[in-house]
């Protein structure tokens, strides 16, 4: 299982400091959602951690080596990354971007194996994509064209997978349908995953592990029941609210304050 950390890491735009000085170890073989208000850095720390931003001190540990002293193809094997809303090249089909995944065991001396035609289709299986792999992606619905880009990183065959808000305009039930795959990942392969979420009730529902950002470094991280209080609510989203208990899951539901339509029960 690989292992995936910060250490003292701090990330700019030019002279605008997004994170300073972060530590973060990644718990290994779980869901890890990264939350916080707008423009705090979670998909800036996400692509740090990927290795598409350089920190401006600091670095990113994978298992144990400095990520930036490693090879592309080396980093590639051990973690994939789906950024948000990926474009994908037009007449590309399902299958044709799923192989993708396995460029990163590709070589001179290595070309196309069983292993890969094995890896795959292991893909397309677990997204339950078979049935479309022939059809192009831009003709697929939103959740379909996700569960693709979910496949290709999938054939990648790594143990950390990071996603960038990976339910990024989607209805509901394609937003449940995308986490419920991830979290079925995580609990059969034991896959580290990662991922950037704005709705916090979904990211209590289905992290074990919440990271929370506010002024360039970490408020809060911990078990969902841990972190998010109305406190935590007030502080790092500018809100009142009332946190109860999601009546089906048992995690924590944030109910917000604000102006709505009030139905009062009367008896009698």
């Amino acid at each position: 299982m690989s292992s995936l950390q910060t250490k003292d890491l701090t990330l700019a735009y030019g002279e605008n400091t997004i994170i300073n000085s972060l530590d973060i170890d990644i718990p290994e073989g779980e869901v890890t959602v990264l939350v916080g208000g707008n423009g705090c850095g979670k998909s800036t720390l996400l692509r740090s951690m990927a290795r598409l931003l350089k920190p401006q001190e600091g670095g990113v540990i994978l298992d144990g080596e400095a990520i930036a002293k490693l090879s592309t193809k080396d980093v590639a094997q051990k973690m994939a990354i789906l950024p948000q809303s990926p474009v994908t090249p037009e007449g590309l089909t399902v299958l044709q971007l799923v192989k993708q995944g396995r460029y990163p065991y590709q070589s001179w001396f290595k070309q196309w194996s069983k292993e890969d035609e094995e890896a795959v289709e292991s893909a397309l299986e677990a997204t339950n994509m078979q049935e479309f792999k022939e059809r192009s992606v831009d003709s697929l619905s939103g959740g379909q064209r996700q569960r693709a880009w979910i496949a290709m990183t999938l054939a990648q065959d790594t143990d950390i997978i990071l996603l960038d808000e990976p339910t990024t305009y989607l209805d509901m039930t394609y937003q449940i349908e995308i986490l419920d795959l991830l979290f079925e990942l995580n609990e059969r392969d034991g896959r580290t995953v990662v991922m950037v979420l704005h709705d916090l009730n979904l990211a209590a529902r289905y992290a074990h592990h919440i990271v929370a950002l506010k002024d360039q470094s970490i408020y809060a991280q911990g078990r969902p029941e841990h972190v998010v209080t109305c406190q935590f609510v007030r502080d790092v989203f500018q809100m009142n609210c009332n946190v109860t208990s999601d009546p089906i899951f048992g995690t924590p539901m944030c109910i917000p304050h604000g102006r709505g339509r009030c139905i009062l029960q009367q008896s009698g």
